[in-house]
């Protein structure tokens, strides 16, 4: 499979993101926010930012109004860093995979110690 520019660009992206949520974005709603990945339209207008958030249904929704309401101060600062001649409009989609995966992986601990039970007995 070929590594297109539309995959480089994502990558870079997600490296940037990530980077201004550590130390640029002030926001306090943006808590401890993970960008999980960066998926960018074949014409690089538009990309999609997957993010996860650790916390409460609340902590979550102030996330994602959080990072919503700083998607132009980021594509601002990604304009001062990257060398493109047009960022991406960004839009940020919450990333459900991690808790689902946590959850099978939990699900699974569940009937490992139960078939330990039944063994036992």
């Amino acid at each position: 499979m070929e590594y297109k520019r539309k995959d480089r660009v994502g990558d870079l992206l997600h490296q940037e993101i990530s980077q201004l949520l550590i130390k640029g974005v002030k926001d306090p709603r943006i808590g401890f926010v993970t960008i999980t990945g960066v998926e960018v339209s074949d014409d690089l207008k538009e990309a999609k930012v997957y993010y996860s958030v650790i916390g409460t249904d609340e902590e979550k929704k102030a996330a994602e109004i959080g990072l919503k309401s700083s998607a132009g101060f980021i594509r601002k600062e990604l304009r001062k860093v990257l060398a493109l001649r047009h960022i991406p409009n960004l839009h940020f989609r919450f990333d459900s995979s991690l808790e689902y995966g946590a959850r099978i992986e939990r699900i699974l601990r569940e009937v490992k110690v139960e078939e330990e039970v039944k063994e036992d007995d």
